[in-house]
């Protein structure tokens, strides 16, 4: 099964295809020596206090999904439907790491990393998505939080990464407005049980992703290929965001909160530079306005080239008063995943202007990740402390192995382009690089590996690919 847009969709374009990009993540077992390869990069410099990670998401790497009282997601149901996942694999075992973390953990000790950004699973803590706490999964996340501490590694921890349990699902899932009490039903549990933690905590990843990709659209879980579900998604999550949000904060946790958003620049290609202005809305703007301005854009949803083909009536009629109160709760942390541009045509149609890697839909410009940060800067005032949270490529499909050049010049080049933002006035406080280990890539299963650690999914040994000794070294001159 082949999928040539691959983790993108087709939203309803006029003459536009509307395309929203996504994700990738995770892995664990008895860590080697280092070995060196290539020189440590010099250059670029980061200022003292520089949070440096790496990511995975719960469902990409955890397996044991049906261990311990952990109910079934939509990324289970998907997964188990003929057609959906490249060669027909699942989220179980992925990279076994609900049984491997502590090895997991070590692997990071030895490579010098010191900060892990991972998600938990909603149907862990709450098997149906909501009532009764299984006690099974606090425990476990209580016992991986623990284990970064001891080892003194920082947790940064997402609550949402796309495995809604199917019980919601079944309900409406994020179409419908009861999914967003019942998220920050689920938030408060975890950051009453993990209260005590100075963490760095996320509450949605990647909302286009979830909205765009598996409602609009019918490659990612649920698979439902319907916009106006789609546009549903993304109020009810931002809504869901806002809620958590408040519930931390009445909690009195410790530690900072925000939401991690894959945002691109997008650039005009030709004459008008209309449509590329409509798809910036629909890629962006629609996410960061209502989170940091209180309003949704103007310019997102209509008819014309770019823009999302969807009621707009209907949509308005979803944002209820005090919606976009509770949305722009102020955060302490945006978390900005970078993979790549958009390119739009007069037609508003996305084009290739530069090199894509083995995942079709990233166009590789290290630079627009300079753009992107000096953007957020100059256009929210009130813009909290960013955090790269996801940055990497897939293994080069033509050169496989651990020798992974190209992901060490796609990091190298990115990390130059995010100093350059430092001293350019950009609050940038941390970098997390995705993958920490090859894991379950969504709809491209075990295929297409994203880590920093190869994974043999045979036997679950780790092995760090030339990529994690040079961000190993790259972390250590930085002092």
């Amino acid at each position: 099964m082949t999928h040539p847009i691959d983790r993108r969709t087709v939203l309803l374009g006029g003459g536009a295809v509307v395309l929203a990009s996504a994700l990738a993540a995770c892995a664990p077992a008895r860590p080697p020596e280092p070995t060196p390869s290539g020189p440590t990069p010099s250059g670029p410099t980061f200022p003292r206090g520089f949070t440096w990670g790496v990511a995975t998401s719960a469902f990409q790497v955890e397996g044991s999904t049906t261990v311990d009282g952990r109910g079934p997601s939509i990324w289970d149901t998907f997964a188990a439907e003929p057609g959906h996942i490249d060669g027909g694999a699942t989220g179980d075992p992925a990279a076994d790491h609900y049984r491997r973390w502590s090895s997991d953990l070590d692997l990071l000790v030895t490579l010098g990393i010191p900060a892990y950004r991972f998600s938990v699973a909603w149907p862990r803590i709450q098997p149906t998505g909501s009532g009764a706490t299984n006690q099974r999964g606090i425990d476990f996340y209580r016992r991986l939080v623990d284990g970064l501490l001891d080892r003194g590694i920082h947790p940064a921890i997402t609550l949402y990464h796309w495995d809604l349990p199917q019980p919601l699902q079944d309900a409406g899932g994020w179409a419908a407005r009861d999914t967003a009490q019942r998220f920050a039903d689920y938030a408060g549990i975890v950051v009453d049980a993990l209260h005590d933690v100075d963490a760095t905590w996320l509450t949605i990843n990647e909302p286009k992703t979830t909205a765009y990709v598996g409602y609009a659209g019918t490659e990612h879980a649920p698979g439902l290929g319907d916009p106006d579900a789609g546009v549903a998604a993304v109020h009810h999550q931002l809504l869901a965001h806002g809620l958590a949000t408040q519930a931390f904060r009445a909690s009195g946790a410790v530690g900072r909160i925000g939401l991690a958003l894959n945002l691109l620049p997008v650039y005009p290609v030709g004459a008008s530079t209309k449509p590329a202005t409509r798809v910036d809305a629909v890629e962006n703007r629609m996410f960061l306005d209502p989170v940091l301005l209180g309003s949704y854009p103007d310019d997102a949803i209509g008819d014309l080239n770019g823009q999302l083909h969807v009621d707009a009536a209907r949509f308005a009629d979803l944002v209820q008063d005090g919606d976009l109160a509770t949305i722009s709760t102020p955060c302490d942390v945006l978390g900005v995943n970078y993979y790549g541009v958009a390119m739009i045509d007069e037609r508003g149609d996305y084009v290739n202007a530069y090199p894509t890697s083995a995942a079709g839909w990233q166009q590789i410009h290290a630079a627009g990740l300079y753009d992107l940060l000096t953007r957020l800067r100059d256009d929210y005032p009130n813009l909290p402390v960013v955090h790269i949270t996801e940055n990497g490529i897939p293994d080069d499909e033509t050169h496989p192995g651990l020798e992974d050049d190209a992901r060490i010049e796609f990091l190298r080049s990115h990390l130059e382009q995010a100093a350059r933002a430092i001293e350019a006035g950009v609050d940038l406080r941390g970098y997390y690089a995705w993958s920490f280990l090859d894991n379950f890539e969504w709809a491209r299963g075990l295929r297409q590996r994203w880590g920093l650690v190869n994974v043999d999914f045979t036997t679950q040994a780790r092995t760090p690919k030339s990529s994690a000794h040079w961000y190993s070294r790259t972390i250590a001159a930085t002092g």
